[in-house]
């Protein structure tokens, strides 16, 4: 983000991550027709574009590892959107898990937790972050609508290129991309394309082929404890005593989401 603006990041990482996983959309591509489609394109809108360019303009605003500890509220919006959506029925402990999590992310943006070289946390950049992941809870409900006709890499490989193509669109009528970067920058750029976009969903997906889901959703509870470590350790980054009460909330109530027994 020194050298590239959000919107050329995004897009840059979003096309390495496509391109690697147009093979597995066109290996296993079965068409999408009807209502089938309409959800496809909503899931890829809502999921791609602005999914990521809400969150790296929150993140551009605020500290990785603030950044971090909200994404730990995603297992827990995922439950609340089911019960309003799928119609999934929520006890009086869920619920409270549901409002521990929500106090966790208000302790986070209340924090003054800053950063040594980078911007100080802020609560439009937390604000933004956490928009980005009811985004992400909107396109996980429409991929689920899809997987069991298609698959879940067929429709994760297609949902991101389909939503890749219509980002990079948006991007060059609003913000004609730039290439003369440095060499440092365009590394990064495409490490977040095939390490954080097309192999974290192709591992992620693989993974979920060899052990039931409801043990699997502990693990998305690894990605804000190790986001906040790495923030602190390698950005020299600073945690608030809020910050950290309010991540102890956010993660606690996810593993409680993530290890609730599921219905059969």
């Amino acid at each position: 983000m020194v050298e590239m603006s959000v919107a050329e990041n995004v897009a840059y990482r979003l096309l390495t991550g496509a391109l690697v996983l147009i093979p597995v959309a066109v290996r296993h591509w079965k068409p999408f027709r009807g209502r089938e489609l309409w959800i496809l394109l909503l899931g890829s809108v809502v999921g791609v574009p602005v999914q990521f360019l809400i969150q790296f303009y929150g993140l551009a605003l605020t500290t990785v590892s603030h950044a971090s500890l909200i994404v730990g509220v995603l297992p827990v919006l995922l439950a609340a959107a089911s019960a309003v959506v799928l119609h999934e029925r929520l006890d009086g402990l869920e619920y409270g898990a549901l409002a521990l999590s929500a106090m966790g992310a208000v302790l986070i943006a209340l924090s003054s937790g800053g950063s040594g070289s980078g911007p100080r946390a802020s609560w439009h950049g937390d604000f933004l972050v956490l928009l980005s992941m009811c985004a992400a809870v909107a396109m996980i409900l429409c991929s689920k609508r899809l997987i069991a006709s298609h698959g879940a890499l067929p429709v994760t490989a297609t949902s991101l290129i389909l939503g890749t193509m219509i980002l990079l669109a948006w991007v060059e009528l609003t913000e004609p991309v730039r290439f003369h970067f440095s060499g440092r920058a365009w590394g990064a750029a495409i490490a977040q394309g095939l390490l954080a976009t097309a192999a974290a969903y192709l591992f992620w997906n693989w993974g979920l082929s060899h052990m039931p889901a409801s043990k699997a959703g502990v693990f998305l509870n690894l990605e804000p404890v190790v986001g906040a470590i790495l923030g602190v350790a390698i950005l020299h980054e600073r945690l608030g005593q809020m910050a950290v009460l309010g991540g102890i909330f956010i993660i606690g109530a996810a593993v409680y989401f993530s290890m609730r027994p599921q219905p059969d």
